[in-house]
This record gives C-alpha cells, sequence and structure tokens, in this order.
C-alpha cells in the first residue's frame, strides 16, 4: 500500500496530501452546507452550496484528468486510491453525475469490486440510522453537537510554577 522506491512513494505521497487537503475537507463542506440548507432557520446557504458543489465538481474532474490514462491514482493500488475511494463513492450525495466523469466511475467500479473494499465500506452498516427517524428532540440535540460550537476556557488550575 505505501511503496518502499522513493520515486513511486512521492507519487503515493502526494495524492495522500492531496486527499486530506481538497477531496476529505471540500467534500466535507459540501455535505455540511448540503445538510444546513434543509434547515430554513439557516437562511440563504445559495452561496455555500454553489461554491462547494462547484469544488465537488472540480475535484472528481481532477480525479478524471488524473485516472485517464492510468488505472489508480498513483503507481498501483496504494493507500491512496484507498482514502479515496470512500469519499469519490459519495458522488451522488454530493450532487454530482458520474457520468460526467467516466475515468471515475471505472475507477470506482473496480475499486468495489475488490473484496476488501466492500468488506471495509460495510463497517458500521449495522449502526447507520435514517435521521429522518429520529425525534425533532433528538434531531436538535445533533445539531446543537455537531454545529455553531466555540472555542471554551481551559479548566482553571493553578498556575505553572517558574523556575
Amino acid at each position: 500500500m505505501w511503496p518502499a522506491e522513493p520515486g513511486r512513494k512521492y507519487e503515493v505521497a502526494q495524492w495522500v496530501m492531496w486527499q486530506m487537503a481538497n477531496q476529505g475537507p471540500k467534500f466535507g463542506e459540501n455535505g455540511h452546507f448540503r445538510r444546513a440548507a434543509q434547515n430554513p432557520s439557516h437562511g440563504d446557504l445559495a452561496y455555500a452550496r454553489r461554491r462547494f458543489d462547484d469544488e465537488a465538481n472540480r475535484i472528481l474532474g481532477v480525479m478524471n484528468i488524473r485516472l485517464h490514462d492510468r488505472r489508480y491514482l498513483a503507481v498501483d493500488y496504494s493507500i491512496a486510491d484507498i482514502i479515496c475511494y470512500p469519499w469519490a463513492a459519495t458522488w451522488k450525495y454530493q450532487g454530482q453525475d458520474i457520468e460526467d466523469f467516466p475515468h471515475v466511475q471505472r475507477w470506482l467500479d473496480e475499486l468495489a469490486a475488490r473484496p476488501a473494499v466492500a468488506r471495509g465500506m460495510a463497517v458500521g452498516n449495522e449502526r447507520r440510522e435514517d435521521p429522518a427517524t429520529l425525534s425533532a428532540e433528538e434531531q436538535a440535540r445533533r445539531s446543537k453537537v455537531l454545529s455553531n460550537q466555540r472555542a471554551r476556557q481551559p479548566p482553571a488550575i493553578s498556575p505553572i510554577p517558574s523556575s
């Protein structure tokens, strides 16, 4: 999953960093604003929705270009594919049309057919729930935990003595 040869390792590392700096954060923000827009009390989120929808589209485009002439994101099947796959597999939830990204679709299909990927993606299925089945009180409680948090002060303790 992590090549030993420096050039190959560097190529995998580039895609790992790309995922952490781009795909994960932008897809996460897109999901956040898509969910937030479902509550009218959050106001007009059209700009945020458009901004992160466009980012999700751009990111899938980067992957599509990368995969147009190669089987995997980096050198061979690697940790880069493993960390990018679960996010890319949410293309529908991201509001994207996978037919616009045929090379990503081919890559997703190929990875989904791997038994280890299927097992990994199934982890936690027994704990998944439909948010629509939650009471209004539970939805409000979870919303409060997940949103609008601000920094807290550290606990009051004795100052560290100077030496």
